[in-house]
């Protein structure tokens, strides 16, 4: 069995992303809004990683095995929380 290895990322959108690090498609993207971006100055890249972690964390509580990997259909114009 082959052992996966993630990073975090900022794109070049200024989005944060978490990614394999042999692969450039993001697991996860976290964007934020102007005004969050001004709120939370240098602290974006760890309000990112927490939420990142947390997200982790229920998925491993939830068992991972029992979830489905799809991807959902959702209109880029919309955000889903």
């Amino acid at each position: 069995m082959s052992l996966s290895l993630f990073e975090i990322v900022i794109l070049p959108d200024g989005d944060i992303a978490l990614q394999r690090t042999d692969d450039d498609s993001p697991l996860i993207r976290i964007s934020f809004s102007d005004d969050a971006e001004v709120f939370l100055e240098s602290a974006k890249v760890d309000v990112a990683k927490v939420m990142i972690d947390a997200g982790i964390e229920v998925f491993e509580e939830l068992g991972a095995e029992n979830m489905k990997l799809e991807s959902p259909r959702i209109d880029k114009d919309r955000v889903l929380h």
